[in-house]
Parts: structure tokens; C-alpha cells; sequence
């Protein structure tokens, strides 16, 4: 029973100290309700479904705030992020033996937007940004492509959870 105590003052000891010290957590945004209509970005690569990719991968970043609500309609919008896939490259980065890759850095490059509808400000503007996951060529191409798929993955979620922070950063100091 004691522990318990002990464990609970802690607790709440360690609680008190965060919010008194102004921690404030980059995944949450408390401000006034904001509607936000994401466009489906272009997509200048030969990789299929990309665009709908990151859009489905904002959408669930967005999704985690109850102040941030997506709209389907730009009308109905307080704030629009667009975007465009400039390039994706897989360039070469080891070799082992006989000259054969062994390991690639596939390189995404990107551009986006966010922007209040009613000001015209531009809260976020990245005119060029890469973003690079590397990965291992395997003895079997199944495997590479999986390999390359999960690097893919990767840089989409890191790139739609830094726009999501970004965004929500730039509404708290509104």
C-alpha cells in the first residue's frame, strides 16, 4: 500500500512539474476549431498512387486533432495545404562483390503549402525539401521491393507528421 502512495505522489509530483514548467506537447492543438482542405498534390514522378499515398497519411495525422477538422470542400475551408512530388531518385550508395548495389538511399523530393483562406497569410511555405530513407537491395527482388516499399512508407509518414507538427506549431502562436 505504501509503494502505491509513493508511486501515486510521484506521479502527480512529475505531473505538476510538467505543466508548471510550460511543456506543451507538438501533437496537440487546443486553439479554436480550424477546418483544413488538403489538395490532392501533383505528382511529377512515375510512382503510382504517391500523391494518394502522402494524402491519406496527412489525413491520418490531421485526424488526431479534435480542433483540426478536414474538409472535402475548399469553400468550407479556414486553411488549404497543397503540395507537389517533385522527383524520386534511388541512387546507388554501396556495392559489394562483382559491383553489385547492395544498399540504395531512395531520395523524395517535395514542395508544400499551407495557407489561410480568409488572410491569404502563408503559414508554412517549403519551396524544397528532399527526404531520404535508405534500404537494402536483397539476393531476391521480392524482397527488395518490400524493402523499398517500407522505405517509401517511411519518408511519407515522417514528411505528414513533421506538416502536422508544423502546422499545428504555427496555429498555436496565432
Amino acid at each position: 500500500m505504501k509503494q502505491i502512495r509513493v508511486s501515486l505522489a510521484i506521479f502527480a509530483l512529475s505531473t505538476v512539474l510538467l505543466v508548471s514548467c510550460g511543456y506543451r506537447n507538438p501533437y496537440v492543438y487546443s486553439g479554436p476549431s480550424q477546418q483544413i482542405y488538403i489538395t490532392s498534390w501533383k505528382n511529377r514522378t512515375s510512382e503510382l498512387q504517391l500523391e494518394s499515398d502522402i494524402q491519406q497519411a496527412l489525413l491520418q495525422w490531421y485526424q488526431r486533432s479534435d480542433s483540426l477538422t478536414i474538409v472535402n470542400d475548399k469553400s468550407a475551408a479556414d486553411l488549404i495545404l497543397a503540395g507537389e512530388i517533385i522527383s524520386i531518385d534511388l541512387p546507388s550508395l554501396s556495392y559489394g562483390a562483382n559491383n553489385l548495389t547492395r544498399q540504395v538511399k531512395l531520395t523524395l523530393h517535395v514542395r508544400y503549402i499551407l495557407k489561410d483562406l480568409e488572410s491569404g497569410e502563408i503559414l508554412i511555405q517549403v519551396p524544397d525539401q528532399l527526404r531520404t530513407e535508405e534500404y537494402i537491395v536483397a539476393a531476391d527482388s521480392q524482397t527488395t521491393a518490400d524493402n523499398e516499399e517500407q522505405a517509401l512508407e517511411i519518408i511519407i509518414d515522417e514528411l505528414s507528421q513533421d506538416i502536422y507538427r508544423q502546422t499545428l506549431s504555427k496555429l498555436s502562436r496565432r
